[in-house]
């Protein structure tokens, strides 16, 4: 049927936490057909409202022409997690995405956002980097230096870590905090000595500016990249099963993604206006292949980690638990290609 698409407009508890550790995947399986695998419910009066990143989901939907749902679908465009979970706790959003540190602020506050499954990304695409003719050749080598970030993100994290592993603070290196786009510019002004950044923009210093990566994201932070859910949206019955099955599209998108790296660069060059051989450079220099897969123990280790870290530099007033805000309702859906 044909879909609504809008223009870009602004619990678990300790035994169940147990249980995901215990069992892992050991999941009741769907069906191989995993159309199928959904439950018989009438679909075609249900309208999921869903955010999406430019070139993001609906972006990969459609080039992998698993974008003909039978519900129908109100994108919304936003540009940061944060902003995905203000709209669910809002209740103008089912579903949407982000890293692991907007859930980190959202752990504070009880609200309706849930984290329902898990998105390994890249690392390789998040890292420090710095102008090509620096003379800074580790990250020692920032002590004093001007480095941008963005605040109270991955790059927040992991320069933190990467910091705190050769004996330095943050305290240690002039700290500034720029958008992605406004970093970009400042990185080639030459106003930054190195640049903590993620995605497109990093691929852009290196392909424009020939910036040199020091040290990349993998061993720092973890890849999950959370799926996050507004828990009021599958209370009916119909409305889960067409969470579900998007679910398992984006799922089958993203493997199909990881065998059409050509295709998957082109459609998204052609909505983020960013060059096709810097998206292409980013598979190629890949830490691991993409995949969603179902909530894990593990991944709620992560979260913790993450928020204890935040915690223990200030960025959170007050230590947070984030386990209630994990549900793995739609793990069933999610087994089969995991």
């Amino acid at each position: 049927m044909n879909k609504k698409t809008s223009a870009p407009s602004p619990g678990i508890d300790r035994r169940q936490l147990l249980t995901l550790g215990a069992a892992g995947l050991a999941l009741a399986p769907i069906s191989a057909s995993w159309a199928q695998s959904v439950p018989a419910a009438d679909l075609s009066r249900v309208s999921l409202r869903v955010a999406s990143y430019k070139g993001g989901w609906i972006t990969l939907l459609k080039a992998a022409g698993l974008d003909n749902t039978p519900y129908q679908i109100e994108w919304k465009e936003f540009n940061s997690g944060v902003q995905h979970i203000e709209a669910i706790n809002a209740g103008a959003l089912d579903l949407g995405s982000g890293s692991e540190i907007p859930a980190v602020f959202a752990a504070r506050t009880p609200g309706r956002v849930r984290v329902i499954a898990v998105s390994k990304g890249d690392l390789n695409n998040q890292a420090v980097f710095v102008p090509k003719d620096s003379t800074i050749r580790n990250i020692a080598g920032l002590k004093g230096k001007r480095v941008g970030y963005v605040r109270a993100t991955t790059t927040h994290y992991y320069l933190h870590r990467m910091l705190a592993e050769v004996g330095l603070s943050l305290q240690d290196v002039q700290l500034i905090s720029l958008s992605p786009s406004d970093g970009l510019s400042a990185f080639a002004r030459g106003d930054l000595d190195a640049w903590a950044i993620y995605g497109y923009n990093g691929q852009l210093a290196r392909t424009k500016f020939g910036a040199r990566a020091i040290k990349t994201s993998k061993g720092y932070l973890s890849g999950n990249f959370l799926v996050y859910g507004n828990v009021d949206s599958w209370t009916d019955a119909a409305r889960r099963a067409a969470l579900g099955d998007l679910l398992q599209r984006v799922q089958k998108a993203t493997a199909w993604s990881v065998t059409h790296a050509v295709d998957w660069a082109k459609a998204q060059s052609a909505e983020t206006r960013v060059p096709l051989d810097a998206l292409l450079a980013i598979f190629q220099n890949r830490s691991h292949d993409d995949r969603i897969q179902p909530i894990v123990a593990a991944d709620i280790t992560s979260h913790q980690n993450v928020a204890d870290v935040f915690a223990s530099i200030g960025v959170l007033d007050a230590p947070v638990k984030v386990a209630p805000l994990w549900d793995p309702t739609f793990n069933r859906y999610l087994a089969s290609q995991a």
